[in-house]
């Protein structure tokens, strides 16, 4: 018969002054030679079916007289260090509800060295990835949201830090499917109680089956009192070497809690077994809140199907089934086919059939030492399908040439680069103008520039209205821009560009206005053509030879000259006709440099509002964009390399 070792030894040794009361030498029921006649006769038949033994020791168990020396043997003799565990031989009877405890001091020894975890090289990108990810996106998305992904680097930094030699798996079941019962049944010996009372099961029990446990168990919240392991027997300790074994209250107990243990165990253990039982196999609470969330941890689950000794002939095989179904049905792939899932069985944790073949399963699982980085990245899988709103998009994003361009083209409309070039042009004709234009000529639109009433005129809007049009035309370019950069983007980062655009707009409206001063129509006059001399030399003759020819003829009229009407009117004819030929003249071949020189005058503008919109705008909007693509860079690698 199995026995089992209680690990608390905590309880005895908190009690002050009990070490000088009972140590080794002053308490005389330690002398187990002068005291064990005393008892052998009430204890004999008791103790023939029972075993105490040192946990860190592989000798045979102790006979009956030792057993009895054992239980009055203080723990704390061993207090500087002759303790390794502290272990409780804790006595079993099968047959009875009652526990008895013995104690046996143990050998001064060293803890067990315990290997630490050690991540794989995908799995350790992945998370490398995940940590990143979660750097680069504390900004801009809320807590809640990061909240499962930074849970997992948590739990997988701290268990990394603890053994890689063991693997922890829970037991856990609804009210009634024999949990417990299977529980002791892998542990050859009754640990955790069980009865007809609901809820039996309380609070988790952990059972060890190899040392160096301890503070994966202290993880788990469990306290040494609630912390068992099992003596050696040979083949079913080496077979399941390794393994720490929680029995959990019921998932669906009406102590909430109880729940609450459940589900905090199991987002911390490395593996789950699932009991069910017949009549509750198919209860929608077990599938809907554990098996369906936990789909992507398949691969270290185990569905036991318990109690079949109470189904007849076939059903059991048929209730098999319908489980395998459903199970499809959550999206769980069964290990079935060499495949990799979850594996399914049938057992009774009563007669004991099927036990056996749970115990090679589970040996083999806890042997391979794979359990642990499974766990962790089914958790990265989980956490980035959460992730996936945030994150995914099915278009491409980001801002195109032609929408940069069309943003440009709009401030450059609102400051009035178009209307600045036009002025511009106007400004190098009126000069050509004035410098070749005819006197006369010169002196009639002056008349009328000044002359004429200002009634029956159109008024001209006011400067506040070219600010307020002005003010419009940047708000509805800021706007356009950033609907365009934020499409197709996941809500946070659409969110961040377009208040990265909104941003950049404040004060916008002025700078611009401002480089329209500077960069508009340049002052002074417009350069010079080199033909520009003679054109001014030619007209200017014009006006003499009209003069000259003026002058001859009130010369003949007032009888100084001799009367010859044709040269001084061909003088004057000349003159009042060649001068407006060289105005026109001038013109024509002025408007190819004064167009040059308002296109020079807009693109100047242009490139002005462009800068002034990139620097404020378009750069801002491109840094979140390109921190969206690090982003999802990042959330591919923690996809991509798990798939």
């Amino acid at each position: 018969m199995t026995a089992v070792t209680d690990e608390d030894h905590t309880e005895r040794a908190d009690q002050p002054g009990d070490a000088d009361k009972a140590g080794p030498a002053d308490n005389p029921s330690s002398k187990a030679p002068e005291n064990a006649p005393e008892n052998a006769s009430g204890n004999a038949s008791t103790n023939a079916s029972r075993g105490v033994t040192d946990g860190d020791s592989s000798s045979p168990t102790a006979p009956c007289a030792d057993s009895r020396m054992d239980s009055r043997t203080d723990p704390r003799t061993g207090s500087s260090g002759t303790w390794d565990d502290g272990l409780i031989a804790r006595r079993v009877d099968e047959t009875t509800a009652g526990n008895q405890y013995a104690v046996r001091e143990s050998r001064p020894a060293a803890p067990p060295a315990v290997s630490p975890l050690v991540y794989d090289g995908p799995l350790r990108s992945r998370l490398e990835a995940l940590r990143e990810l979660v750097g680069l996106s504390r900004t801009r998305l809320d807590s809640r949201t990061l909240a499962e992904a930074g849970r997992v680097l948590d739990e997988a930094s701290a268990r990394r830090r603890l053994s890689g030699q063991h693997t922890v798996v829970a037991i856990a079941g609804a009210t009634g499917s024999g949990k417990s019962q299977l529980f002791n049944a892998l542990a050859g010996v009754a640990i955790s109680e069980t009865g007809v009372r609901r809820p039996t099961t309380a609070a988790p029990i952990a059972c060890s089956w190899s040392d160096g446990a301890a503070s994966l168990i202290e993880r788990l919240g469990i306290p040494p009192r609630l912390r068992r392991r099992p003596l050696p027997t040979g083949d079913g300790e080496s077979q399941l070497r390794g393994l720490v074994l929680i029995d959990l209250p019921d998932h669906d107990s009406a102590a909430v809690q109880h729940r609450e243990h459940v589900d905090r165990i199991l987002a911390l253990v490395d593996a789950v077994i699932w009991v069910v039982d017949p009549e509750k196999y198919a209860d929608a609470v077990l599938h809907e809140r554990y098996l369906r969330p936990m789909a992507a941890h398949a691969e270290v689950m185990f569905v036991v199907l318990n109690q079949i000794d109470r189904l007849p002939g076939e059903a059991a095989e048929q209730v098999l089934d319908d489980l395998r179904r459903l199970l499809d049905e959550d999206g769980i792939a069964l290990g079935e086919y060499g495949e990799p899932g979850a594996t399914v069985l049938a057992l009774s944790g009563l007669t004991g059939d099927g036990v056996g073949e749970l115990r090679e399963a589970l040996g083999q699982f806890v042997a391979e030492r794979t359990a642990p980085a499974r766990r962790i990245s089914a958790d990265v899988d989980i956490a980035a399908a959460r992730l996936w709103p945030v994150y995914a998009t099915q278009r491409r994003t980001g801002l195109s040439e032609q929408a940069r361009e069309e943003f440009s083209d709009r401030l450059a409309d609102a400051v009035g680069a178009t209307a600045a070039g036009e002025a511009a042009e106007r400004a190098w004709l009126r000069n050509a103008n004035r410098a070749c234009g005819t006197p006369w000529l010169r002196l009639w639109r002056w008349y009328q520039d000044h002359g004429e009433p200002a009634t029956g005129r159109l008024p001209s809007r006011t400067q506040a209205d070219e600010e307020a049009t002005a003010r419009q035309r940047v708000e509805q370019a800021v706007r356009t821009v950033a609907d365009r950069a934020s499409a197709g983007l996941p809500a946070p980062w659409a969110q961040a560009v377009r208040e990265a655009a909104v941003r950049g707009s404040q004060g916008l409206p002025e700078a611009l206005d401002e480089l329209s001063v500077r960069a508009g129509v340049p002052t002074g006059r417009p350069p010079r053509p080199g033909w520009w001399p003679m054109a001014v030399l030619s007209q200017a003759s014009m006006t003499i030879l009209q003069f000259l020819g003026g002058l001859w003829l009130l010369g003949q009229i007032v009888g100084v000259m001799s009367p010859n009407l044709g040269v001084p009117v061909l003088l004057m004819v000349i003159g009042i006709v060649g001068g407006p030929l060289i105005e026109w003249s001038c013109r024509m071949a002025a408007r190819g440099p004064a167009r040059r020189y308002g296109l020079e005058a807009e693109r100047r503008l242009r490139e002005a509002a462009a800068g002034c919109g990139r620097a404020r705008v378009l750069d801002p909007v491109a840094a979140e964009l390109l921190r969206y693509r690090e982003v999802r860079e990042q959330y591919g690698r923690v996809v991509g390399a798990g798939s």
